[in-house]
């Protein structure tokens, strides 16, 4: 049985943010300030309007922000 981590098919594809929104646990307007605002994992704008997400950069931008203390958060640096 092949893994997740292993699906690069699975992790390469794109995603709407609706999904992407779901896949992370945050809402659609979470995403739409991090875009605007920075701080939120990479996306893509194919066209003016169409925004795309991979579950790869999904993943990355979330262990980016792992943390094991409350110590070790650092909130002023990053939306999180």
């Amino acid at each position: 049985m092949t893994q997740i981590s292993d699906n690069s098919e699975y992790l390469d594809s794109m995603i709407k943010e609706t999904e992407a929104a779901k896949f992370l646990g945050y809402t659609v307007r979470a995403l739409q300030n991090w875009r605007v605002r920075g701080g939120g994992p990479a996306f893509i704008k194919s066209s003016r309007r169409a925004i795309r997400y991979r579950r790869r950069d999904l993943i990355a931008w979330a262990d980016a922000h792992r943390v094991s203390s409350t110590s070790e958060a650092d909130f002023s640096a990053s939306a999180a």
